[in-house]
């Protein structure tokens, strides 16, 4: 069985063994794996829309928020656009694991930083 995206240009970041290469490079992806669920599909629609760059993968049973650089999770503009509140709280309930470093700068905003050096600021 292979992964689907729903995504609108069908990407997927899930590949066959064969087609990885295995190499020595740092990556400055950063990304989070969410239970699916109501506020889940939100989000990831919603950062879908806000940045091209944002590859969203759908699971079965969970759905995957993938970016580069950094990706910024406001919750009001997320509250929005789900039609309820969204906390970090909530957001960091839904989430089942991240990659990158978090920093939950406030009480509104979550930002994955795929480069751990642009993180130094919030330390």
């Amino acid at each position: 069985m292979s992964v689907v995206s729903r995504s609108a240009g069908n990407k997927n970041i899930f590949k066959s063994m064969k087609d990885i290469k295995f190499d020595q490079t740092i990556s400055d992806e950063c990304g989070v794996t969410m239970n699916d669920s109501v506020e889940a599909r939100a989000i990831a629609e919603f950062m879908e829309e806000q940045d091209p760059n944002v590859v969203v993968t759908h699971n079965p049973a969970t759905i995957r928020i993938d970016g580069h650089g950094k990706l910024v999770f406001k919750m009001d503009e997320i509250s929005e656009f789900l039609g309820r509140e969204m906390t970090a709280e909530i957001f960091e309930v839904n989430t089942s694991t991240h990659y990158g470093r978090m920093v939950r700068v406030d009480d509104n905003t979550v930002i994955l930083f795929g480069n751990m050096d642009d993180v130094m600021e919030y330390i």
